[in-house]
């Protein structure tokens, strides 16, 4: 693949774009139906970057398999300290951490991606088996961190980057200073009696009314158009999130184009789930695998609709292991967005408490 430079003020470099090349009439004829590109998400994310005040490199990490990470480094100067690896959750990208990002690089490192499947990322075919699909998605990270030189990291995973981080440091504890779970997906198992299920947000029942066992997403795709008023009608909430950058509908187009590519993440995730809220190899089963050494921090929402009783639990399940769950008021599952400043300043925290 080649390679582009570009500059703003000397602060980041941009490489090319992973356009996906449209094969046969359908394929060929859905664009058109559906207002979406890799080259929109390309721009629209450039929007977000522009934000950034850090100097960032911008670029894709080809792995062995030919397969290519998007990934965004801020501050890479600072090498003194251990480095901070942040996973994006279901449906997200690197452009979601904007309120983040210049905070958590201030004194290190930082390191974003997006997850394999999604995003700017290659999209290939998954495993259909929720085992697979999970091994791939965690191959892909340690195959990326090998391909970035990185010896350790301090590893922070948000709702289903939460997931992966966590059996990512069952499979490669030596390499993890300190996980950090974010209101993390698929940790409990799914209760039997149905009231102790906490009801999910309106935005996911009414997904789950309109697709039944289709992908979690195939509605923006499927709705063609009005794909992008879709998102702003469903999600009203990112745009309030982010009022203090963007006064426009920046960070609903970033989802919407994130989302209506081909669905391959969507896909594996569909596998690893029971239902939206639930995994089928929930991760409450194996966090005792975890090297008892690896310190945890799980931070909640305390308005979300995840179990935060999970933190707890996995307390009993790490009885001589560092394990804190914390809370933030006022935020619900996009902690990082909902009470930026807060989440910032604990995540930092953290972080000092390594090096």
């Amino acid at each position: 693949m080649g390679w582009l430079s570009s500059t703003r003020q000397g602060l980041f470099t941009m490489a090319d774009d992973l356009e996906q090349q449209p094969q046969g009439w359908l394929s060929s004829w859905l664009p058109a139906w559906r207002p979406t590109s890799m080259s929109q998400l390309k721009n629209v994310e450039a929007r977000i970057l522009q934000c950034l005040q850090n100097k960032f490199l911008a670029r894709y990490v080809s792995l062995p398999n030919q397969n290519k990470i998007w990934t965004v480094t801020v501050s890479p100067e600072l090498k003194d300290r251990t480095p901070l690896v942040m996973v994006h959750g279901f449906g997200g990208g690197v452009g979601l951490w904007i309120l983040n990002m210049d905070s958590l690089s201030a004194r290190r490192t930082l390191h974003t991606f997006d997850l394999l499947g999604f995003g700017r990322s290659s999209r290939p075919t998954f495993p259909r088996d929720p085992e697979g699909a999970e091994d791939e998605f965690v191959t892909s990270i340690e195959t990326w961190r090998e391909t970035m030189e990185i010896p350790n990291m301090i590893l922070l995973g948000h709702s289903l980057g939460g997931f992966l981080a966590t059996s990512y440091s069952i499979k490669y504890p030596e390499r993890v200073k300190h996980l950090i779970l974010v209101d993390p997906w698929g940790f409990p198992l799914r209760p039997t009696d149905p009231s102790e299920i906490r009801a999910p947000p309106t935005w996911i029942k009414a997904v789950a009314s309109v697709l039944g066992r289709s992908n979690p997403l195939a509605v923006l795709r499927v709705a063609g158009p009005w794909g992008p008023g879709l998102v702003q009608r469903f999600r009203p909430d990112f745009k309030r999130k982010f009022a203090d950058f963007f006064e426009d509908d920046t960070i609903s187009e970033y989802i919407y184009h994130c989302n209506a590519q081909n669905p391959s993440g969507e896909t594996a995730f569909k596998a690893m789930m029971e239902s939206f809220g639930w995994a089928r190899r929930p991760m409450l089963e194996r966090i005792h695998l975890i090297r008892k050494d690896v310190p945890i921090t799980m931070i909640y929402g305390a308005n979300t609709w995840i179990d935060t009783s999970t933190g707890k639990k996995v307390k009993m399940q790490r009885p001589d292991s560092y394990v804190r769950d914390m809370e933030i008021e006022g935020a619900s599952h996009h902690v990082y967005a909902d009470q930026p400043h807060i989440f910032n300043a604990m995540v930092e925290e953290i972080c000092d408490s390594v090096d």
